[in-house]
């Protein structure tokens, strides 16, 4: 029986028992490049977050305050670039752009974390600065008077906290790299997408080929948010607190909890 005298099911059935594999490779490439590049957009937008929020000392220079200003000003240039342009162009514009003006050859791995985290990381930035900005400015002025350093205040007091707030949208960002990897065939990157289309067009089968890419990627991106699901649930803690004293006479609040589980208290 030929490919064409198949009906849709028997030729869903047929891609992956063929191209099974390399859709399986391709999948594992899209993972990898969102996982690595999600972890690396993350380290750019807290460094640059944390140079965003960053006041001078009122006991600076005047060139440190000139020179903290110009790198806000590439920083915040940066970000409004890379969150304003489409990351296919992006992609085109890095990989291409490097070779022809710098005679730099960017390999298939090298471009697709740099396009990736980069971008990743202009996002983060903005979700790290508002994380911070979102937290009692009244601590960040506590840390201050003790002593702490901004680096020091924004490591022990202010993002312990805004981590929990930020988190949600790191794993939104997971998703969207697991999706918007597809922009990197552009390049020839051998992901999922790229996948999708050498099948389609090997076989002419768009309909039945593109089901199937669906399905493996709605099954990496439901999979990946429930995980992150029940990262946000063990960070969140339980729903009430005890106050731990070492007064046996003190009468504190909150003795027990409620268990929503169960029902019952513990």
């Amino acid at each position: 029986m030929t490919i064409s005298e198949m009906n849709f099911f028997q030729r869903m059935a047929y891609i992956v028992q063929r191209y099974g594999v390399s859709l399986l490779e391709g999948a594992g490439t899209t993972m990898a490049i969102a996982i690595i590049c999600t972890f690396l957009g993350c380290v750019i937008g807290f460094a640059v977050g944390l140079v965003q929020t960053a006041e001078p000392h009122k006991n600076s220079s005047m060139f440190t305050r000139g020179l903290l200003r110009i790198i806000k000003l590439i920083l915040t240039a940066y970000v409004e670039i890379f969150r304003g342009t489409p990351m296919m162009l992006q992609a085109a514009f890095i990989y291409y752009g490097t070779a022809q003006v710098f005679g730099i050859n960017l390999g298939m791995w090298s471009a697709a974390i740099i396009i990736v985290s980069v971008n990743t990381g202009a996002y983060m930035a903005e979700t790290v600065r508002g994380g911070i900005l979102s937290i009692d400015p009244g601590q960040r002025e506590g840390a201050r008077a003790i002593g702490m350093s901004h680096l020091q205040t924004m490591m022990l007091v202010i993002l312990p906290q805004s981590l929990r707030n930020i988190m949600p949208q790191i794993g939104n960002n997971l998703i969207i790299n697991i999706k918007d990897t597809c922009v990197l065939s552009i390049i020839g990157t051998v992901e999922l997408f790229f996948t999708f289309r050498s099948i389609s067009g090997a076989l002419y089968t768009y309909f039945e080929a593109a089901t199937v890419t669906m399905i493996i990627y709605f099954i990496l991106t439901f999979t990946c948010s429930r995980i992150l699901r029940w990262i946000e649930n063990r960070m969140d803690g339980p729903a009430n607190f005890d106050l731990a004293t070492g007064d046996t006479l003190a009468f504190t609040s909150g003795l027990t909890r409620y268990n929503e589980k169960t029902g019952g208290t513990y």
